[in-house]
């Protein structure tokens, strides 16, 4: 399998590469412009110089005259050939003696023929390296009577561009060396943190959740480092949180079932005439009973939320009605504790797209736990209110109150907190999933010692918003 390292070494190299290779081609080719152009420069000001001088002193005698008495005349400028051809591109004069049996007709010669300097790069026959020709027109009397053709071998000037390109090629690669070693340096910077933070999600994969990565450096797989971390953290929080909550379960599931299992033997022998008794034994049966089935709603529930195969049936519901519903159900309960319960409602309170029974557990568990969580003679106060398009309702009493550790942690599945009044902890954790389905948000306000205030707050116009979506 390839590695990381090595993808990443060859990208590196790769980019550098293209880099380089651009870089030196451009080079190259400014190189060669840079000599073509001087050569040119140089071959143009002096056939400018020796047409300029034909013309002063050599016009008022014809070309082929010029050519048998003054040739010196066309040469005396350079040390390269000179050629001299018609206004048909014959060549009349050649200064190395090349005989020439076809007109020249290049781009050069074209240009000189038009009264411009013209300059011709290409292969000739009589050497074996390329030329540089440059041409111009001379002229007599304002008459262009015949071109003049500097020519010189661009052998030194290839060998040379040749001879600085090596070097241009040599730095380039000394360039991709130390590339390749700095990307190799570069990739383990990056792949070394991986190969641990790989190594580390093995052991949790594993089951290892004790061990914990180190963040060398504040980028993203720091971050990666410093999540799974976390993650592991969270995952043996909530193993302990399950370990306690099976433990906690299992108590609250064996005690009624040994009253249950003790009543119904008691019951089922021959020796029990009073009535009482027996009403007595089926009563704690009964109650236990309800009991079981209650704790085993409750995770029913859970689960049906957790898993997503809860639906909500929702309607338009008057409130007050289902707070209506809440104070005849508890109140009875609130007296036989000695609290004072009570239920506060605006008289605008608008119809709200709620599943009912739903709600109803909802403001049903939290009463409890207040009723649970206050001593006699305490307070369980429910307000409700429409504010800002939501429905908010507020249940605040003044009990024992949460310790501020637990607080952040009190909604979470099966916390129960420090105390024995708790039950199997998902009480606030399935009314809090409720009202997330409702688009709703449930907070928790307390101070030990003082009360608690959990507030419910849902949108009102929650059905408008489903339909306009």
């Amino acid at each position: 399998m390839k590695s990381i390292k090595k993808r990443l070494v060859g990208a590196f190299i790769l980019v550098i590469l293209i880099t380089i290779l651009i870089f030196e081609v451009l080079l190259i080719g400014l190189l060669r412009q840079y000599y073509y152009n001087n050569a040119q420069e140089l071959l143009t000001n002096q056939i400018e110089i020796s047409s300029d001088f034909y013309s002063r002193y050599f016009s008022n005698t014809s070309l082929e005259d010029n050519i048998l008495d003054n040739v010196d005349v066309f040469w005396n400028q350079t040390d390269n050939q000179v050629q001299i051809l018609d206004l048909y591109g014959n060549v009349l004069m050649d200064s190395i003696g090349v005989i020439h049996e076809d007109i020249i007709i290049t781009s050069d010669v074209e240009k000189a023929l038009q009264g411009k300097n013209g300059t011709w790069t290409g292969k000739v026959t009589y050497d074996d390296y390329s030329v540089m020709a440059v041409a111009y027109p001379l002229k007599s009397e304002g008459e262009i009577v015949g071109v003049i053709r500097f020519i010189t071998s661009l052998e030194q000037i290839d060998k040379s561009i040749t001879n600085i390109s090596i070097i241009f090629i040599i730095i380039g690669l000394g360039v991709m060396i130390i590339a390749t070693i700095v990307s190799y340096i570069i990739s383990n910077t990056i792949v070394s943190p991986i190969k641990e933070v790989t190594k580390i999600a093995e052991k949790m994969a594993k089951g290892n959740f004790k061990i914990r990565g180190s963040k060398k450096y504040d980028d993203e797989i720091g971050k990666l480092s410093t999540t799974l971390n976390y993650m592991a953290e969270e995952i043996i929080k909530k193993e302990e949180l399950k370990n306690d909550f099976i433990s906690s379960v299992s108590h609250e599931l064996r005690t009624p079932l040994t009253s249950i299992k003790g009543w119904a033997a008691t019951l089922n022998t021959d020796h029990i005439y009073d009535k009482e008794t027996m009403k007595d034994g089926l009563t704690i049966i009964e109650n236990e009973t309800q009991r079981l089935t209650t704790m085993v709603e409750e995770l029913l529930d859970f689960s049906k939320f957790i898993s997503g195969k809860t639906t909500l049936i929702r309607q338009n519901t008057d409130i007050r009605e289902i707070l209506d519903y809440i104070k005849i159900h508890m109140q009875s309960r609130a007296q036989r504790e000695n609290l004072l319960f009570r239920v506060n409602s605006e008289e605008n309170l608008s119809e709200v797209y709620i599943d009912r029974d739903k709600i109803k557990q909802v403001l049903i568990n939290i009463v409890d736990n207040s009723f649970r969580f206050t001593k006699a003679g305490g307070k369980v106060v429910i307000d409700a209110r429409v504010q800002d398009k939501y429905l908010i309702i507020e249940i605040e009493d003044n009990g024992y109150g949460i310790d501020e550790d637990d607080l952040p942690k009190i909604k979470e599945k099966f916390y129960k907190g420090k105390t024995a009044k708790s039950k199997t902890g998902l009480g606030l954790a399935i009314s809090d999933e409720i009202i997330k389905a409702h688009n709703g948000e449930l907070s928790i306000e307390s101070k030990l010692g003082e009360g608690t205030k959990v507030i419910i707050k849902i949108p009102i116009n929650y059905k408008v918003d489903i339909e306009n979506e």
